[in-house]
This record gives structure tokens, C-alpha cells and sequence, in this order.
């Protein structure tokens, strides 16, 4: 696909972005942007093909809109290629251990040599500067997941401590790494002057810890995993029914109020003064799911667990949704492919995919914007599909095409 061929759409559609990224953070954030029109260039190596083509459907989804272009960046001549992309780009996306891209002679002073006011997003493990052994230390999503401490704060109490799925760490390192990234390119265009953004993952996962950190860091408190618990009301938050389960948010002083009236405890001296709390909480401090709640705790614990069991998911949904309780089922893939709610706006969608010929259904874009929406213009192609297309925009000819294909520079698609 040649840039003229591409539609004009979205709120960023005079964004021109390299992605050297691969696998999951870097390159979702590059494909944020192509949603909203960004024109988006993945450079995706000669020794491989990027790793996430192994999930097959997903690469569809998550590389979205961009040109896919193969590129041996450390080469010589490849880095010629790059700084020659890197004078039209606003923005370059890679993802590394830390000092890679310095090691092959591209810090950021060389490539703000090529453009000034290029905006360089660096993803990685552990950064590129502090402390030598952890800069040079290779990581994936579990292993962000296990130094930033969030995984200690997930899992059931006795067993090991819990990796979240699909990929917490890098989702969340990649939505860090795009408000980032247009706050750098907003400045840039505003002062001629480029920015390098240091994103990591396990920082990412740090940062969005809130009261459960800062509990950590000021007094000491490491919580105790509780698994599906409420870290602070005294619910089991998944709620056992008659045929399966549904996720109930204790909070609020209104909604806690109906929920004490409806079980029957208005008159109760233990929930005296009535409406005066927003949570039905635990003992403060509590170390163990063992400890026994105080006696409000216990008595509503007791009554909420046994309502649910009495009734069917459907039940429980439809009587606190009509109560103002935060309720929903735990929902499976089939059940939100059947959901109205999820029919009405259009999560999911068909695309057609260009590897396997067919209509692959997928997460449509989000959040959804009002005057100027993004477009899915393709899912994601195959290797090297746009490579002769992209080089011949920047000049090079079809026979000076060929002869880097022949020294490896670049790698023809199967």
C-alpha cells in the first residue's frame, strides 16, 4: 500500500509513525494511532518474522491499518534506510533491552541529527539507564509483572503468586507509552524540539497500584492475597449462584443501604446509623481470610453469600441492576457475542484478513469518538507486503530495491 493510497481519517491523521517495535506494547501503541488515522510503518526484522504472528487471528487485530515493511536496522545500510525514514517521521516507536539501539551506533542524538523534532519512544523491561544489570536484563509481560510487584498482589491465599491475563503488563506499558508519546509530539510541534520517552514495563505496572502501593511504601502493609475478595468490604466480590457466578461491587452509601434494607437489617443495631457508610467493611488490618469478621461484616457476608446461591445469575443481574448495585455476570466469549449491550455498540466486528482470505471477527476500535472517528482500513498484513511500495516513496529504485534484498537488507515475504 502506498501512502497516496491511504484514506484520510481520525483525529491523527497527519502523524507519520516508524514502529520498530515487535511482539505486544510498542506495537500497540502504533496501532492506536493507525485506528485514528496515523500513518503507520512497522519495520519488522530479517531475522524473523515478529514473534506475535504466532497467535494467528490477533495479529489481524493488533497490527490494524499499518504498511508492514522488512528492514535489518543494525546493518549499514539499513540504518541509512532508517535515518532517510526518520527525517519524515514524527514519531519512532522501538522496543529493546536497554542500550540496544545505542549499541548499534542510533542514540538519540544520531537520529535528532536526522530530524530534530522526531519524538523517540524506548520500551523496555527495565529502562535504559540505572542500574547496569537490570538495564541489561531481557523481560517479557510476566517478568514486569513479577519485579513491579504486581503479581504479589494477585493469586489465593497459600498458593504462589499470580501472573494477571492476557498480558496485563504490556497493555498497560503500551496505554503509558501512547499518552506519552502525543504529549512529546504536541510539545514538539509547538518548539522544533524531539523528545525521548524511557517507558518501561514494570514502572508502568507500579504506577497504576494506587492505595494498595502507597499503603506499601508509607506503613509497611504488604496485602495478603485473597484472590477474588474485596480488598476492603467483606464480600467474596465473585458471588457463587445457582449456576454460576456473578462479580457484586459493595460501595456507595446508597447502594449499601438498599442492600442492608433488602437483606433485612434496617432495625439491626449493627448497621446503625443507617446509610452512615459507604462499604460493608473487614476488621481493619486483617492479615488472614481466617480472622472473623465484625459482626456487621459477618451477618451481611452471611446473607449475601446465601441470597446468591439461592438464585440464578440471571436473578441476581436483574434484581441489584434494578437495586442500583454494581453487578455483572462473569461473562464468557459466547456470552458477549450475545449480549445486546455488546450488540448495540458494536464491540465486535468482521474484517477481512488479508493472510487467510477470510473475515477474521474482532474488538472493534475504542473509546469511539464522535466527529472524527478512526476507520479500519485492513487487518493486519503479511511480512514484507508494503516493503517495495514504502522504499519506492523514499526514493530508492526497483533495481536498488532488489540488490538490498540480494545483501539481506531486506527479506522477501513467502
Amino acid at each position: 500500500m502506498k501512502s497516496s493510497e491511504r484514506p484520510k481519517f481520525g483525529n491523527l491523521q497527519n502523524l507519520k509513525v516508524l514502529n520498530a517495535g515487535a511482539v505486544i506494547a510498542a506495537p500497540f501503541v502504533c496501532e492506536l494511532f493507525a485506528e485514528q488515522g496515523a500513518d503507520v510503518i512497522e519495520l519488522e526484522s530479517t531475522m524473523a518474522p515478529d514473534m506475535y504472528r504466532m497467535y494467528g487471528d490477533a495479529w489481524s487485530v493488533d497490527r490494524r491499518n499499518q504498511r508492514m515493511m522488512t528492514l535489518n536496522i543494525p546493518s549499514p545500510e539499513g540504518k541509512e534506510i532508517l535515518l532517510q525514514m526518520v527525517k519524515w517521521a514524527d514519531v519512532l516507536v522501538e522496543s529493546s533491552k536497554g542500550g540496544t539501539w545505542a549499541k548499534w551506533g542510533l542514540t538519540d542524538e544520531v537520529l535528532w541529527e536526522a530530524n530534530p523534532a522526531l519524538v523517540i519512544l524506548h520500551i523496555s523491561g527495565f529502562g535504559n539507564w540505572g542500574d547496569p544489570d537490570y538495564v541489561r536484563k531481557a523481560s517479557f509481560d510476566p517478568i514486569g509483572q513479577a519485579f513491579s510487584g504486581y503479581s504479589n498482589l494477585n493469586g489465593f491465599p497459600g498458593c504462589p503468586p499470580n501472573v494477571t491475563k492476557p498480558f496485563t503488563g504490556d497493555f498497560a506499558t503500551a496505554l503509558m507509552g501512547a499518552w506519552a508519546t502525543l504529549a512529546a509530539v504536541i510539545r514538539a510541534r509547538e518548539t522544533g524540539e524531539g523528545e525521548s520517552i524511557d517507558c518501561t514495563q514494570f514502572e508502568s505496572l507500579v504506577r497504576i497500584q494506587g492505595a494498595t502501593l502507597s499503603d506499601g511504601i508509607n506503613h509497611g502493609i504488604q496485602p495478603m492475597r485473597i484472590g477474588n475478595e474485596d480488598l476492603v468490604g467483606a464480600c467474596a466480590g465473585s458471588q457463587k449462584c445457582k449456576d454460576g457466578y456473578v462479580q457484586v461491587a459493595v460501595g456507595g452509601a446508597g447502594p449499601v443501604r438498599k442492600l442492608v434494607e433488602f437483606f433485612g437489617f434496617a432495625d439491626d443495631e449493627d448497621f446503625q446509623p443507617l446509610g452512615s457508610y459507604a462499604s460493608i467493611t473487614r476488621a481493619p488490618g486483617c492479615k488472614s481470610l481466617d480472622e472473623p469478621l465484625p459482626p456487621r461484616a459477618a451477618k451481611f457476608r452471611a446473607a449475601l453469600d446465601s441470597w446468591c446461591e439461592e438464585h440464578t445469575v440471571e436473578e441476581v443481574n436483574r434484581t441489584f441492576s434494578e437495586m442500583g448495585i454494581p453487578v455483572s455476570p462473569h461473562m464468557t466469549y459466547a456470552m458477549m457475542l450475545e449480549d445486546p449491550h455488546y450488540q448495540a455498540r458494536e464491540v465486535f466486528i468482521d474484517v477481512h484478513d488479508e493472510i487467510t482470505g477470510k473475515d477474521v471477527k474482532q474488538v472493534n476500535m475504542m473509546p469511539k469518538f464522535s466527529k472524527h472517528p478512526g476507520q479500519i482500513i485492513r487487518g493486519g498484513a503479511k511480512y514484507n507486503t508494503d516493503t517495495n511500495d514504502i522504499l519506492e516513496e523514499f526514493g530508492y529504485s526497483p533495481e536498488e530495491i532488489e540488490l538490498l534484498y540480494e545483501k539481506g537488507v531486506l527479506k522477501k515475504g513467502e
